[in-house]
């Protein structure tokens, strides 16, 4: 499968290794067509990797992760193109974290309305998942690394595209039975405000490899 991966940090570099593992043919998209992290992530990952801009990688792509650092991830969406995504599935596994007053951020969207609903109303055309962010990017394509029966979280307002993202999280190693679909784009509220609890927890547990289990009591 051919998928464009928007954003040349560590989430990034992560995910558009992990498919280039799994098989997948991978174009890492920049603002820059020569971009060093790109250009120097494409050659070490191998034959099946590209880099390119933005628009590149989202034309690319069948299907397509916003990796992109999440202030600006809908200017990175819109310099990818609505050409390049309608119709796709645009898995978006980035948090709008506000470093402007220092540590730990803030989140810039919030309460109201989620950066997963902001990249869904400026592509409607686009079958946006939110998925993934809720962890930590080794996690992300790792999960083994975190012993027990740990989630994550899915939601858009695509059952299909919901259903394709779910199949590429479990090629990472994430069991069908342990994601966990929200609902419509709306919910990505819910995953995307724990992030602050997420930064937090990672002083007391000495690591970022961590995530949470869902437990319920038996009915009656």
């Amino acid at each position: 499968m051919r998928i464009g991966v928007l954003g040349t940090g560590m989430v990034g570099r992560a995910i558009g290794s992990k498919l280039v593992e799994l098989g997948h043919e991978v174009r890492m998209g920049s603002r820059n067509a020569d971009n060093e992290d790109a250009v120097a992530w494409a050659q070490a990952a191998g034959d099946s990797a590209s880099a390119g801009q933005f628009a590149a990688a989202a034309g690319f792509g069948e299907a397509v992760f916003n990796c992109t650092a999440g202030m600006h991830s809908v200017e990175a969406v819109d310099a990818a193109g609505s050409a390049n995504l309608d119709g796709k599935v645009l898995i978006d596994v980035a948090n709008s974290l506000d470093f402007s007053k220092g540590r730990p951020p803030t989140l810039g969207i919030v309460n109201t309305e989620s950066l997963g609903e902001r990249i869904q109303a400026a592509h409607p055309e686009a079958r946006v998942v939110k998925a993934l962010n809720t962890v930590n990017c080794e996690v992300m394509v790792d999960p083994a690394i975190v012993p027990g029966d740990h989630v994550v979280f899915v939601c858009g307002n695509d059952d299909a595209a919901k259903a394709e993202a779910t199949r590429l999280l479990g090629e990472f190693g994430w069991p069908e039975e342990r994601i966990v679909d929200l609902g419509d784009i709306s919910q990505a509220r819910g995953p995307e405000m724990y992030l602050p609890l997420w930064l937090r927890l990672m002083g007391p547990l000495d690591t970022i490899r961590f995530n949470i289990a869902l437990h319920k009591a038996p009915p009656g």
